[in-house]
């Protein structure tokens, strides 16, 4: 029988729980804004808004270092069951994640400021800011399903990442085409190129995010390995 001190502490412990799982979704909040920023600002070559971006990635490392820090607390004080500590540790590596979209953002930002003393790429940004739309979206979603163990929403954020893989692929060799016409592309091209390729990365963290909750919720990893599509560049 549960005695008052055993119903305490679990009690104490779910309120540390839904404490962190709040910094969590707000750390995804502000890496989802971060990437929609940085794709924006690259779209009207905005430079005030790119470092607003690289300014923001401040407040996304501290707050991933609270909650790992948090957590650690938690798992010190409580000495939570399997059960609960798989969570934590879900937690813990699902903010891993999201500070290096924070990171990804930045170094979009910071090849956005460079862009206007080159010779404009026209048509690549806005095909970048939709895939940054899409990984934010897998984002928010794996973050949802992480917090709250939906299964179904972390398989269908994890198959997304082959539509992320796609789009960069098309992007790759349409700039690669654009750069063999002219050297003077070969620059801004480059640029494009990298920025595309951290909005990707960013996908994949997301699709990580999306298997730290398939684990939490069913206690398995996928089986299968991740659908890539090729061009692993």
């Amino acid at each position: 029988m549960m005695t008052d001190r055993d119903q305490h502490i679990m009690a104490a412990f779910d309120r540390d729980l839904e404490a962190l799982q709040a910094h969590f979704i707000r750390l995804s909040g502000l890496a989802e804004t971060a990437l929609t920023d940085a794709a924006k600002a690259l779209e009207s070559l905005d430079l005030a808004a790119a470092d607003r971006v690289i300014a923001s990635d401040r407040a996304i490392d501290e707050l991933e270092e609270f909650i790992q820090m948090e957590a650690a607390s938690i798992i010190a004080r409580r000495a939570p069951t399997a059960v609960d500590l798989r969570r934590l540790l879900a937690v813990m590596r699902a903010a891993h994640s999201l500070e290096r979209v924070g990171d990804y953002a930045k170094n979009v930002a910071k090849r956005t400021r460079v862009l206007p003393q080159s010779a404009p790429v026209e048509g690549h940004a806005g095909t970048i800011r939709r895939m940054a739309t899409l990984v934010v979206r897998m984002l928010e979603e794996a973050s949802r399903a992480l917090v709250q163990k939906d299964a179904a929403l972390a398989a269908s954020v994890r198959k997304r990442d082959l539509d992320i893989d796609q789009m960069y692929n098309t992007l790759f060799r349409s700039l690669f085409t654009y750069m063999m016409e002219s050297p003077a592309n070969i620059g801004p091209s480059m640029h494009l190129h990298f920025i595309a390729k951290n909005i990707e990365r960013a996908g994949d963290h997301a699709t990580t995010i999306a298997e730290q909750a398939l684990y939490l919720a069913t206690g398995e990893l996928p089986s299968e390995p991740r659908p890539k599509a090729g061009l692993d560049i």
